[in-house]
């Protein structure tokens, strides 16, 4: 038994289910449903819709470099029949399906960890802003100490930024104090040497 591929959304087409397109060219393009034929006789991009597998493997929400998805290229090298070879085989499909879904789950674990901490730091922000709309009080100190960090943080950027500037104006100073110290020096040894030179003169 063959299962082929929906052309848009990447679904699982079971032999007699769905239906197929031929195009000019010789084409053949597998649908799962109407829908998936419709919006691809209306020349929709499946990238752009979000209940695609395409769009997902753009948008980093599925398993796209992974070697167990090599298991499901389509093979077409005739191999004559064996039992045992047939009852490996289903064995081996049944062990490659739970290893992908250990896998996608370990994905889906990692970007839930990802918009969890997200949401988290946007409901602290929001804290932050609208603590006098809280009743409880844990959660109102929480707010009030964590605005106090907050603004003594940006204090003290402040002042860094303010104490590199004032480094900066006295390295400048420290600069032009010394270019005055070389050019008096030079004049120095400028009159020094015309001094020598009018002696030997003499």
């Amino acid at each position: 038994m063959r299962i082929e591929k929906c052309y848009f959304c990447s679904c699982n087409v079971y032999p007699g289910h769905g239906s197929a397109f031929v195009r000019n060219d010789a084409k053949l393009f597998r649908f799962c449903g109407s829908k998936c034929r419709k919006l691809f006789m209306a020349k929709k991009n499946p990238r752009k819709l979000k209940w695609t597998k395409a769009y997902r493997a753009a948008h980093g929400k599925e398993m796209t470099c992974d070697p167990v998805l090599e298991f499901e290229k389509r093979r077409n090298e005739p191999v004559r029949y064996n039992r045992d070879l047939m009852v490996q085989t289903v064995q081996a499909m049944k062990k490659i399906d739970a290893i992908k879904k250990a896998r996608q789950m370990r994905l889906f674990n990692r970007r839930k960890a990802k918009a969890d901490a997200k949401n988290r730091q946007d409901i602290i922000a929001e804290l932050g802003v609208h603590q006098d709309l809280v009743t409880d009080p844990r959660i109102k100190a929480f707010a009030v100490k964590r605005k106090e960090k907050k603004e003594e943080a940006k204090r003290l950027r402040q002042s860094g930024i303010h104490r590199k500037q004032v480094a900066m104006e006295s390295d400048e100073d420290v600069e032009m104090a010394s270019e005055q110290e070389e050019v008096v020096v030079e004049k120095v040894k400028k009159r020094a040497v015309k001094g020598k030179s009018k002696r030997i003169s003499k």
